[in-house]
């Protein structure tokens, strides 16, 4: 019989029990993506980034099978719902304008992390004990509801409808790799128009005279952190109001998993005066953050997109996943593809409400991802160039 155990940090759980049942993967080389290792989800917590009064309280979720865990979900109660990138925001006020409590809720997912990626982990024998003890503490605790964010398209699949779990479809923007030998090869697959724009933005960002390095590993020095930290804080307050990270949390990524991102630096001199931060997969390259000190037009696009397919080609990956929303990444290649998340709600009738929404949200975005990939930038079959 499955026993259940909510830890009240990662710190409680061994990061070898951790990572051989979250990422067994990296017993062979790299984790298929870093997110949901040991070392991220600590790194968040020590830091600050998450816990205390962030609105993100751990709280993963051990089953154990004779004694011995054998699954896990990374999971979190909720005060909030910012740095989630599925949004209920509209969902919270109507739940709250009907006289309920919205929060706290629970949250399986990475923090601040809209990348695709498994939350119920260990053997898929266990994801329905997992799902059903998550939904059982939310309910014997009077939690609204349970929030799944970017699970993987078989967990939704395998999980909707069971206890009354509702699968939800979102899109976001990637870059597959079709077997490129280089960026040249890659603009060979695109329209005149689009080719001639890439190029064009090309051109403009080295206009600026800037120099560019993409670092990882070793190579990536404490300083190179201070200066990213000032790009991160300008970009965090404008889109979020404050950054979700704190200068602690780049430190511990740095004395942690520097081997798994890929800093991409644009220096004025010796001065770095620009940045994009990418972590790395098995197969995907993450694009994650994103600043500069002053406005260089056409920059952005190079650091954030065009070297992160530079450095998919060369190193062979498979894909770039760019992040939430942004439809001016189709222009660059990045084609649409489905998310998932998947939701429990507790109160039955405002449960009815959400799947109806939801069933109704999902065939506009079926809709959305045929306009979008119709009017993506790549030549049609016959097209002439």
């Amino acid at each position: 019989m499955a026993d259940i155990t909510l830890a009240d940090s990662l710190a409680e759980i061994p990061a070898a029990l951790w990572d051989a049942i979250a990422a067994p993967e990296q017993a062979r080389g790299r984790p298929i993506d870093p997110f949901t290792t040991h070392r991220f989800l600590l790194a968040l917590e020590v830091s600050g980034s998450t816990g205390g009064k962030t609105g993100w309280l751990p709280k993963p979720l051990i089953l154990s099978e004779g004694g011995r865990p054998a699954a896990l979900m990374p999971l979190w109660l909720k005060t909030h719902s910012q740095g989630e990138y599925i949004f209920d925001h509209g969902w919270a006020e109507a739940y709250e304008r009907a006289g309920g409590r919205y929060y706290p809720k629970l949250q399986a997912a990475v923090p601040f992390t809209p990348v695709t990626g498994r939350r119920l982990l260990g053997p898929a024998r266990c994801r329905e004990a997992l799902a059903e003890a998550a939904i059982s503490i939310t309910g014997s605790n009077q939690i609204s509801s349970l929030h799944v964010t970017f699970c993987t398209a078989e967990e939704a699949q395998a999980l909707e409808g069971f206890q009354d779990l509702i699968a939800r479809k979102s899109q976001q923007f990637h870059w597959l790799n079709r077997g490129y030998a280089s960026f040249d090869d890659f603009l060979a697959d695109l329209s005149s128009r689009k080719r001639k724009m890439i190029r064009k933005e090309r051109e403009a960002a080295r206009v600026h005279g800037l120099t560019i390095r993409a670092l990882s590993g070793d190579q990536i020095e404490p300083e190179h952190w201070n200066a990213f930290w000032a790009f991160y804080q300008d970009t965090g307050s404008r889109k979020w109001g404050r950054p979700y990270l704190t200068r602690e949390a780049f430190r511990a990524f740095h004395q942690t998993m520097r081997d798994d991102m890929l800093l991409v630096l644009a220096f004025d001199g010796a001065t770095p005066v620009a940045g994009a931060l990418n972590f790395i997969g098995r197969d995907t390259l993450f694009g994650r953050y994103w600043g500069a000190l002053a406005d260089y037009p056409a920059l952005h696009f190079e650091l954030c997109y065009y070297q992160a397919i530079d450095y998919a080609i060369a190193q062979g990956l498979q894909r770039v996943e760019a992040g939430a929303q942004g439809e001016h990444k189709l222009a660059r290649g990045y084609l649409p593809q489905e998310t998932w998340s998947l939701h429990h709600i507790t109160d039955p009738g405002f449960r009815c409400a959400v799947a109806d929404f939801v069933a109704r949200e999902s065939l506009a975005m079926d809709e959305e991802i045929e306009i979008l990939t119709h009017y993506g930038p790549f030549r049609r079959s016959g097209e002439a160039d």
